[in-house]
């Protein structure tokens, strides 16, 4: 027999937390780590329409990191017992050192960018915009509650990521970075 993905427990607006708490589903930690799971989604499709190897794995690796704070938003900072995956501050390193590397083999930013010049380079912006919605999210959570500091900094690196990464796919795909130029 198996089990049914419904429970119609959330039929009434709330949702449980691990360790049992009852939240409305419209409470700031069920957004902040919504948002952190609609991340993690971007981060799969971005992951998809690459063929690049090492992209592919690092893509996954920062989709682990992704649950593993989305498992400690979801747990009531108090009543749960369950023992998470930790992050630590090597988690943020393999970022930048990514944010390096494509810094690296990118021309310099002249001006702003306008998003787009290829649809993979599009995901990777939508994914950065997400990104930034969530640590939004994580740090309006952090403001009356716990939220271990760590999980707002990675996802502020995570944005400067994908941003860099959006240009290293224009570089790499021969897209076209359009400048944005202010008209007065």
């Amino acid at each position: 027999m198996s089990t049914k993905i419904y429970t119609k427990t959330g039929d009434k607006g709330e949702t449980s937390l691990i360790g049992g708490t009852r939240l409305p589903k419209h409470h700031v930690r069920i957004e902040a780590y919504g948002s952190v799971d609609e991340l993690n989604s971007q981060i799969g499709l971005l992951r998809d329409v690459t063929e690049d190897n090492s992209l592919i794995e690092l893509l996954i690796f920062i989709q682990d990191r992704l649950f593993t704070i989305g498992s400690h938003l979801a747990s009531d900072p108090v009543k749960s017992k369950m023992k998470l995956p930790a992050m630590d501050e090597q988690d943020i390193v393999v970022l930048e050192k990514a944010i390096d590397e494509i810094d690296k083999a990118v021309p310099p930013m002249k001006s702003f960018v306008l998003p787009g010049g290829h649809v993979n380079v599009s995901y990777c912006h939508i994914a950065r915009c997400v990104c930034r919605r969530a640590e939004r999210a994580v740090l309006r959570l952090a403001e009356n509650e716990f939220v271990d500091e760590i999980h707002a900094r990675y996802l502020n690196r995570l944005s400067d990521y994908l941003f860099m990464l959006s240009r290293w796919m224009v570089l790499k795909l021969n897209a076209k970075e359009i400048p944005w130029v202010p008209k007065y």
